[in-house]
């Protein structure tokens, strides 16, 4: 969220960030409908392995799983909840979030009572 005055120019580090974000996920949404590979796409984006597509705490679909290779979550299989899901393949290969690609390994198959365990109190899932 950016706080900010209708009757001024914002000028903002974080308007600018989340502009500059916003401009890749449309570029990749815009590849996705033209049928090429998203500009923001490589082979190197985060695995997220035992995922599963959710409702959080947040009114809006997310993925949970174990990350590997995320740019900012460093370490492998580690818990975690995506931002706002956008894309995902047909083939339940790859997902596009708000900030970035995620290849998906395997579907996860154990109830979402485990995973709130997983995740840690105050992260209730519904």
């Amino acid at each position: 969220m950016l706080i900010f005055d209708l009757d001024s120019p914002c000028a903002s580090v974080r308007l600018d960030a989340m502009l500059e974000r916003l401009k890749v996920l449309v570029a990749d949404m815009e590849a996705v409908q033209a049928g090429t590979t998203p500009p923001s796409f490589s082979d190197d984006v985060p695995l997220l392995d035992d995922w599963r597509d959710t409702e959080t705490y947040r009114p809006v679909w997310c993925l949970t799983g174990r990350s590997s290779g995320h740019p900012l979550l460093p370490g492998a299989g580690r818990m975690i909840i995506t931002s706002d899901l956008h894309l995902i393949s047909r083939d339940g290969r790859f997902a596009r979030t708000a900030s970035r690609w995620y290849r998906l390994g395997d579907y996860r198959q154990v109830p979402d009572d485990d995973l709130d365990t997983e995740l840690g109190a105050g992260r209730k899932m519904q």
